[in-house]
């Protein structure tokens, strides 16, 4: 099955275009894991951390599984718990695949030539060495950054395309100081208008019967206008939203990045989800599973899925 389609199946699954982001911060876990893995304010070194971060996610899996068909794994902060933090993120990914969740990683890869490859390979199919490819990290998509340009994303669209995985490419970021490059005049349009432009014709390949490509974009929830916008001018591109929830997005104005049928865009609610409560709450599993299943109507509602 095509990209465009898991991910359509994905949202028609559950019926919320809800993804739910996993960006574990070790002072923000429930205070039984962090007295499990450390004193309950400092950690027994990196393994704990990532021990602990290993332990919340696997819950969180279990907690939201019946509320979105999308989980997004933020790779920086498994990065940060260093070697152990990785095999908790494979744990973590290989998981979420097993309960049938569509897994974006969320890494924003950006390189050239055989660097940019070897990413990609890690990303989807697997390491080549020599006649042997080992999987890795076998995520159904990845974020790219496409600064450096089109010799940077072509080796991601391939190795992509050889998965049947798929991309979101940073074009309309949900941050307060995105508009310093993005807002850049060229040519009398802005920056990211030419890079939702690019990734429209990058995407047109992977069109399948699902009406969806493989190469999608990552426009913020904090701007609606550039969303309704985008969504016009690349019809057929998927589109990841985050900046929903804690970043200040609000549900209504995200209507415009929907097909009449509800399909198109998953949107991310990570803190908002995640840690919906203060960390010493005990009933903290409760308030997880409270704030999937309202984040995932009040979705479902604007996508008209509900």
């Amino acid at each position: 099955m095509s990209f465009g389609a898991r991910l359509t199946a994905a949202v028609r699954g559950k019926r919320t275009p809800l993804c739910v982001g996993l960006d574990p911060r070790w002072e923000s876990l429930p205070l039984d894991l962090r007295l499990r893995h450390g004193d309950g304010s400092r950690p027994h070194g990196l393994a704990g951390v990532a021990a602990a971060y290993r332990e919340f996610c696997l819950t969180v899996l279990e907690l939201v599984a019946p509320h979105t068909g999308v989980v997004k794994p933020q790779m920086a902060f498994f990065e940060g718990c260093g070697p152990a933090g990785l095999e908790a993120v494979a744990a973590i990914i290989s998981r979420a695949r097993e309960m049938g969740l569509l897994v974006i990683l969320d890494a924003k890869r950006g390189d050239i030539a055989s660097t940019a490859t070897a990413y990609a390979e890690a990303a989807f199919s697997g390491s080549r060495f020599g006649p042997e490819t080992l999987p890795v990290w076998a995520a159904d998509a990845l974020t790219v950054n496409p600064y450096l340009g089109e010799d940077a994303v072509a080796p991601f669209v391939a190795e992509a395309r050889k998965a049947g995985a798929g991309l979101f490419v940073l074009v309309r970021t949900s941050n307060p100081g995105a508009g310093l490059f993005q807002n850049l005049l060229c040519d009398g349009q802005p920056l990211w208008r030419h890079v939702a432009r690019r990734v429209a014709e990058w995407n047109e390949p992977g069109v399948d019967e699902s009406g969806w490509g493989d190469v999608g974009a990552v426009v913020g929830a904090t701007y609606p206008e550039e969303l309704a916008s985008i969504r016009q001018a690349c019809p057929e591109v998927p589109l990841l939203i985050p900046g929903y929830g804690a970043q200040g997005g609000a549900a209504e104005s995200l209507k415009s990045g929907f097909r009449a049928d509800g399909t198109g865009a998953v949107i991310n609610s990570s803190r908002g989800v995640t840690f919906p409560g203060p960390a010493d709450a005990p009933d903290w599993k409760d308030r997880i599973v409270a704030a999937a299943k309202k984040s995932a109507l009040e979705l479902a509602a604007v996508a008209g899925l509900a």
